[in-house]
């Protein structure tokens, strides 16, 4: 029998180094047994998601060693399969929690609970699902993409992988790019925008995609085709299973799922720009346009997500082999995406915490540039 023991000692420690990314599955039997038990236990997994990965940030500290970013993938197989296990995991739960709570479970969860209860599961979909479909959507695997356009359909919001990869990935930093937070605008007046904006500009993209090739925008090739199939057999497949109410149970967990992934959009630019250097072009992407944050325990459940200014220098590397930069490469958040997504829903000590530090971010990589006028209010700058 095989066990760890009898394994070559190089294995060993590549699945030792990756299992604390296999934490979220902690939150799936905490998920059922809110299902199952009704009362406080509907609140896990927001308390668990939010606060327990705080309080683990706070002991263990920041993690700042980089692996080699020339690791051959045969050598991250434990890293990735979390990634491809979840898709699968996911689905089952979401929708077993809807054939419950509109079945068995309707007698002893009241509507409170049950609206709590999918809150969490908002939570999961999101902070987890978005956060691994983003992962694969990323990879030249088809399958891996295919995993992640699974995973967006069950929160309704399959355009993201035309955004990110068409829209967000080239111009972010710039006025093009919806989802980069201006300077000093609150997350209230950034999430009906980005909701509105980040649809049009991945329709756009894919449409003008097509049209390079001399395709109609109707052409079956467009991705939007396979989104709306998808995101409609979710729906079916809700409705199906829990009637009108299933339905919107399903809906409400994609409407929370949605809002986790602009409040992590949001914290991940905000007020960082690009130098923009005439007739419409900006500078490269570098690691100084994103916000950096080496929090040992909340990478583990967002793998390797804070990371994010090589994510956007590096747009190809697995998150294992994502590095992390020191304070005079790229900006660093104070706390990790947890607590930093919390005070982006208190628009006042966001800006007292955030503002100074872009400020300070403008006079270490751009003192030339005195009048961030027209930065601040995403317009593209008169030629420098």
């Amino acid at each position: 029998m095989t066990t760890l023991s009898t394994l070559p000692p190089q294995t060993v420690a590549r699945f030792r180094n990756a299992v604390p990314f296999w934490m979220s599955l902690m939150l799936l039997p905490l998920a059922v047994l809110g299902a199952l038990q009704g009362g406080w236990t509907v609140l896990l997994l927001p308390l668990f998601t939010w606060y327990f990965f705080s309080i683990l940030d706070a002991i263990l500290g920041l993690n700042l060693e980089n692996a080699d970013p020339d690791t051959e993938d045969g050598k991250l197989t434990w890293y990735r399969a979390i990634t491809l296990i979840w898709a699968p995991l996911q689905f089952g739960l979401l929708f077993w929690m809807i054939w419950y709570v509109t079945g068995p479970g309707d007698a002893h969860l009241s509507t409170i609970e049950t609206v709590l209860l999918f809150f969490g599961m908002g939570v999961i979909t999101g902070t987890v699902g978005i956060n691994y479909s983003h992962e694969l959507m990323h990879q030249k695997d088809r399958r891996e993409r295919w995993l992640g356009d699974l995973l967006l359909s069950m929160v309704l919001y399959s355009h993201f992988r035309s955004e990110h990869l068409r829209v967000h990935h080239l111009y972010v930093g710039t006025p093009s790019d919806p989802v980069t937070a201006r300077y000093n605008e609150g997350f209230y007046r950034f999430f009906p925008r980005v909701l509105r904006q980040s649809l049009c500009s991945a329709f756009r993209a894919e449409k003008a995609f097509l049209a390079r090739k001399g395709l109609p925008w109707h052409d079956r090739r467009n991705p939007f085709w396979r989104y709306w199939a998808l995101q409609g057999a979710m729906l079916a497949l809700a409705a199906l299973l829990g009637g009108w109410v299933g339905l919107a149970l399903f809906t409400w967990q994609a409407f929370i799922a949605i809002w986790q992934l602009e409040l992590v959009n949001y914290i991940e630019h905000y007020g960082l720009t690009r130098r923009h250097l005439g007739n419409g072009k900006y500078e490269h992407v570098k690691p100084h346009h994103s916000w950096n944050a080496s929090h040992k325990a909340s990478n583990w459940l967002l793998i390797n997500l804070q990371r994010h200014s090589d994510h956007h220098y590096k747009p190809d590397r697995r998150f294992p082999l994502l590095q992390t930069y020191a304070e005079d490469e790229a900006p660093q958040l104070p706390y990790g995406y947890p607590i930093m997504t919390m005070a982006a829903m208190i628009p006042g000590v966001w800006r007292r915490v955030m503002n100074p530090k872009v400020r300070r971010w403008r006079q270490t990589y751009y003192p030339d540039i005195t009048d961030w006028t027209a930065y601040n209010k995403a317009r593209n700058p008169a030629p420098l």
